[in-house]
């Protein structure tokens, strides 16, 4: 569908284009060209013996015992975390349920969901029926 009292208008991509640089028009200035200009990156001066990470000091002083008791103390803290599962509220509570439920009594509940929603179906479809 096209505009029925109108002009044909030209294609504008049927004109010649436009080089990089060149003038946008009259009284406009030339678009200024991609200009490569970089500054010298100084080189970084990293001085002093190597360390490990967490380390105190030197590398031979006390490095190794020191991350060996930080890794001990992360490791006691993940334990007391995972240990301290105390049910404080609902959602907990049900949480820990179905921790301790066995896999029949799950499959025993899905059944009986699965059975009590094939008796709705039944009876929706009765009474569209009647």
């Amino acid at each position: 569908m096209g505009n029925l009292c109108g002009k044909v208008s030209d294609d504008p991509f049927d004109q010649p284009g436009r080089v990089l640089g060149a003038s946008d028009g009259p009284g406009r200035p030339a678009a200024a060209g991609p200009q490569r200009t970089t500054a010298p990156v100084p080189a970084r001066v990293v001085g002093g013996p190597p360390r490990t990470l967490g380390g105190s000091g030197t590398a031979g002083s006390a490095g190794g015992s020191a991350a060996a008791d930080a890794r001990a103390r992360a490791a006691a803290a993940a334990e007391a975390r995972n240990n301290s599962r105390a049910a404080t509220g609902k959602l907990s509570a049900q949480l820990e349920a179905q921790r301790r439920e066995t896999r029949s009594d799950t499959l025993k509940k899905a059944s009986e969901a699965e059975v009590r929603q094939r008796e709705m179906d039944a009876q929706a479809a009765a009474a569209q029926h009647n």
